[in-house]
């Protein structure tokens, strides 16, 4: 039986493992690259440009 809601090869964030949208991996990682480092759902880390850092407090 298939899921139909359920994908296994949708991308994820590497830094809080959030499951991101196909359109948002596209956009925000490198080609070659599947998962972004970092995503909106991340607390603790910013994109920043073509790096990623901590937020600041």
């Amino acid at each position: 039986m298939k899921l139909p809601h359920i994908t296994p090869s949708m991308p994820h964030c590497q830094n809080c493992d959030a499951f991101v949208s196909r359109q948002y991996a596209r956009v925000f990682t490198p080609d070659g690259i599947a998962n972004p480092r970092v995503c909106p759902n991340c607390e603790d880390k910013v994109r920043d440009g073509n790096s990623v850092r901590d937020v600041h407090n």
